[in-house]
């Protein structure tokens, strides 16, 4: 336009472009936007706003949509090319202010280069006189770059007084010392992330283009679109056109849609072309700071462009600490454009981006470049070289790993590829496969350390692949049933731990402890009972942390196997508990691990005579399916869970099927002496509880007192056989074994109470009941009893003895019964029981809330919190909540 030139007091002489000055018309698909609007009204109590985004994002239309409704007069201005000149960007506002009746006529500047400070001062005075309070909107006053401009504007603010509300409408931080506004409090700021859809707002949008979709979809179109209007509405006029709407908005194609023009044209022309070139080479990046941008571009100017491409909501967002990332759908528009512009590029791009990466130490990172680029070599180095293999199988990235490593094709032979498919193979439970990788990976390797040169190019030290072997070989060990192999890999592990750095240890404590839970394990197959539990405490001594959970959690679940064999139930118990509080913190998906904390309370259970709850833990509808998972291979859940499955199917007087439960085949090397122990003892009582006498102490004659759980219940069945010299003989024995519990201590006391009933010692016989009872009553081991057989009926019947049974074990203990104990658990044990979210979960029920009202109170699922309120019950021996909070009022846990 002509620049205004008459005399002061006469318009220009050039026409005024009146629709510069009323808002925009809003289309007929626009989302009003209550939460943003009530914003704004907000905002009035403030003498500036600034409502600042990208191109796109929805802030003119919002602006307009506000003013619609307000009282107040209202100049609307949109600021055009060439408005930086003071003389122009005056003489428009000043008539937006004179056309919504805020001022009366006056004079104009005469100048369209400069405006005389008289004429703003009257201006502000004029304002501050008249005693209405009018809002004034600059929109896209980003394309005013005048710094004097900037500040005539703040003089006319300053000094207007309330009178005047000033509206920025700008893609771009303005020149204003906003600084000041905020230290005052005189600023408010509507910014990209305000007026972002909401997955409910973008379903009403997209409901005014026609488009019913729901709201799992609408959060993933957001997600990609980060929640921005043009997009939102680009896309919705592309999916109209679809005969698959739904489905379109899925998987559009950004970089060959109406999106793609869009941002292309507002954000890509118009650049410069180092500023161009350096978003197309960043595009290959999910995020990226200027060091990393300078190593793809072979420049040393991106921190400049970086921030001024920020500072133009020019689709680049700060995260902090000098990181960037770029919109999503802008990244998916530049790698198209990339492909086109600069064909070939991408693989050198990614190859750059992971030996940066790598050497900056952002390792994940480097391997989702390393494996975009195809540099599987480098990737597996990387992986191995840096000790971060255990992540194959922490539960936390191990999907994402799994997933990377998946295009890894037969060309890549170094020993350090041949670790990750070893790892693969383990992941998938075949050691024998991955132990024929591991040898070759030995095979492959150099003797001695690398030359500091060759570590340089990224190649990694022989020290650290060999201690991530040692790993891999500790969990094939543990697969196949072999701790003569785990072994081995220990002595390997110590040697080896003084050849790496004790940084990359320290950054990678989950090898360490994933190995001993390995080794720990091995042992425990072995029924080296002391040796596993040495190495299995050292895992849990390790610091808890993101990449140690797992290992942790398997570990507690392997201790409270070992508890359970040697007869400590209730130790057993709470450290499956805990193994699974583990879990529930880390939030691993259910069930994780080798799912043994499951098992060992099922068997629990089973101790307890709590068929139901036995049977809930395990997981089957039908016991005697003989299903083996979760643990796949693994000798050790593998074994545990028929050997729980049996026990519950002999509870139920299912004797043939817990024979069969236990003859199910366990893959191992070597056998283990307490899973042949307990199997040879449940099949010798399906054999007797068939009449089969004979077969059963042929099987019992093999058990050994070296399993003093196995020991005692052998001797029980061959005193039901009619053997009692045999059986006394294993009783004998477990007096040479310390360090056993109360489970086994009652057995071996009913059992001797037996000997003493069949020889007429009657005295004997209930003195050694009453042992018994005492010992199983701070356990609550219930099945022991049930076992016993008619003998110890009339003597828990009589005086003293039926006082120690009463409430817990009778009346209601029949084999026919699953009632829980009607008397409370000692408190010190139910304190001990209770998890500190179930301590929390039964506060708030004394409070009277809703499950659902803890659920939000404690941010966690519904579900989660009726698992808590069901393991309270259990603990506490009731079925009611009001029972839960008189009981818990009781104990004093309230």
């Amino acid at each position: 336009m002509t620049e205004p030139a008459g005399p002061v007091g006469e318009p220009p002489p050039d026409p005024f472009l009146r629709t510069r000055i009323v808002p925009p018309a809003r289309p007929a698909a626009y989302l009003p936007r209550p939460r943003l609007v009530r914003h704004l009204d907000r905002a009035l109590r403030t003498p500036l706003t600034l409502v600042d985004g990208p191109a796109g994002a929805g802030k003119t239309l919002l602006t307009a949509d506000w003013v619609a409704g307000l009282r107040e007069p209202v100049a609307w201005l949109t600021v055009e090319e060439g408005d930086e000149r003071p003389g122009v960007f005056w003489a428009y506002l000043l008539g937006a202010l004179r056309g919504c009746g805020a001022l009366g006529p006056g004079p104009l500047p005469a100048d369209a280069s400069q405006v005389d400070g008289r004429l703003l001062a009257a201006l502000a005075a004029e304002l501050d006189a008249s005693g209405r309070h009018v809002v004034v909107v600059l929109d896209e006053f980003d394309r005013v770059d005048a710094p004097e401009v900037a500040e005539q504007l703040e003089f006319v603010l300053h000094h207007a007084g309330p009178c005047l509300h000033l509206v920025l409408v700008t893609r771009t931080e303005p020149l204003l010392p906003l600084h000041r506004y905020r230290a005052a409090g005189g600023l408010t700021e509507i910014r990209a992330a305000d007026l972002a859809f909401t997955p409910e707002e973008t379903v009403s949008l997209l409901e005014l283009h026609g488009l019913n979709l729901s709201v799992p979809t609408a959060r993933a179109l957001v997600d990609r679109t980060r929640g921005w209007a043009a997009g939102l509405g680009l896309s919705a006029l592309a999916a109209r056109e679809s005969p698959d709407p739904e489905g379109y908005l899925k998987e559009f194609e950004a970089g060959h849609s109406a999106i793609a023009d869009f941002l292309l044209a507002e954000v890509l022309e118009g650049r410069t072309a180092r500023t161009q070139d350096l978003l197309l080479r960043v595009s290959v990046l999910e995020r990226f700071c200027p060091d990393l941008a300078n190593e793809l571009t072979g420049r040393v100017d991106a921190e400049p462009l970086l921030v001024d491409l920020h500072r133009a909501n020019a689709f680049v967002e700060d995260l902090g600490q000098s990181w960037y990332r770029l919109h999503p759908l802008f990244g998916e528009i530049l790698r198209a454009h990339l492909r086109v512009r600069l064909p070939g590029l991408e693989p050198e791009l990614h190859r750059r981006a992971a030996r940066w990466l790598h050497r900056s130490g952002f390792l994940p990172e480097a391997l989702a470049h390393g494996a975009a680029a195809g540099e599987w070599d480098f990737a597996a180095g990387a992986l191995v070289g840096d000790l971060a293999i255990g992540g194959l199988f922490t539960g936390l990235r191990a999907g994402d790993l799994t997933e990377l490593f998946s295009g890894m094709g037969p060309e890549a032979r170094t020993p350090a590829t041949e670790l990750v498919r070893a790892a693969r193979d383990l992941a998938r439970c075949d050691p024998e496969r991955a132990v024929a990788r591991l040898r070759r990976a030995e095979a492959g390797l150099p003797t001695g350390r690398f030359p500091e040169e060759c570590l340089a190019d990224g190649l990694p030290d022989p020290a650290a692949v060999r201690l991530s072997r040692t790993l891999l070989e500790a969990l094939a060990a543990r697969l196949s049933g072999s701790p003569t192999r785990a072994d081995e890999a220990a002595r390997a592990a110590d040697e080896l731990r003084r050849e790496v750095p004790e940084r990359l240890l320290e950054e990678h404590p989950e090898l360490t402890a994933l190995l001993l839970t390995h080794v720990g394990s091995a042992r425990l197959w072995a029924g080296r009972f002391e040796d596993a539990r040495a190495a299995l405490t050292a895992v849990v001594r390790v610091p808890a942390g993101p990449s140690t959970v797992l290992p942790r959690q398997d570990a507690l679940g392997h201790l409270a196997l070992l508890d359970h064999l040697t007869g400590w139930t209730g130790r057993a118990e709470r450290r499956a508990l805990a193994a699974l509080a583990e879990e529930e913190r880390a939030g691993l998906a259910e069930p994780s691990g080798s799912g043994l904390a499951r098992l060992v309370l099922a068997a629990v259970a089973v101790d307890r005579h709590e068929p139901d709850r036995a049977g809930e833990l395990l997981g089957t509808g039908d016991p005697a399916s003989g299903h083996l998972a979760p643990g796949g291979r693994d000798p050790v859940p593998a074994a545990g869970r028929a050997l729980v499955t049996a026990r519950l199917l002999l509870a139920e007087g299912r004797a043939q099927a817990a024979a069969e439960a236990v003859a199910l085949p366990v893959a191992a090397v070597e056998d283990s002496p307490w899973a042949s122990g307990h199997a040879a003892v449940v099949t010798a009582a399906a054999h007797l509880a068939e009449g089969r006498p004979d077969a059963a102490a042929a099987l019992l004659d093999g058990v050994s007192g070296d399993q003093p759980a196995c020991a005692v219940e052998a001797a029980a069945l061959q005193l039901a056989a009619g053997r009692a010299g045999a059986a006394a003989g294993l009783l004998d024995g477990l007096r040479a074994h310390g360090g056993t519990g109360p489970a086994v201590a009652v057995r071996a006391a009913l059992v001797r109470a037996r000997a003493a009933d069949a020889a007429g010692d009657a005295a004997t016989a209930r003195k050694l009941v009453e042992r018994a009872l005492l010992d199983a009553r701070r356990e609550r081991l219930r099945r022991p009893f049930l076992d016993a057989g008619a003998w110890i009926r009339p003597v828990l019947a009589s005086g003293g003895t039926r006082e120690l049974a009463a409430g817990w074990l009778t009346p209601g203990s029949s084999a026919r019964g699953g009632e829980r104990p009607s008397s409370p658990p000692p408190p010190d044990l139910v304190a001990a029981e209770l998890s500190g979210r179930e301590r929390d979960v039964l506060v708030r029920l004394a409070g009277m809330m809703s499950a659902e009202e803890i659920a939000a109170d404690l941010h966690v699922s519904v579900n989660t919190v009726k698992s808590h309120l069901k393991s309270v019950y259990r603990k506490l021996a009731v079925n009611r909540r009001g029972d839960a909070v008189r009981r818990a009022r009781e104990l004093e846990l309230l």
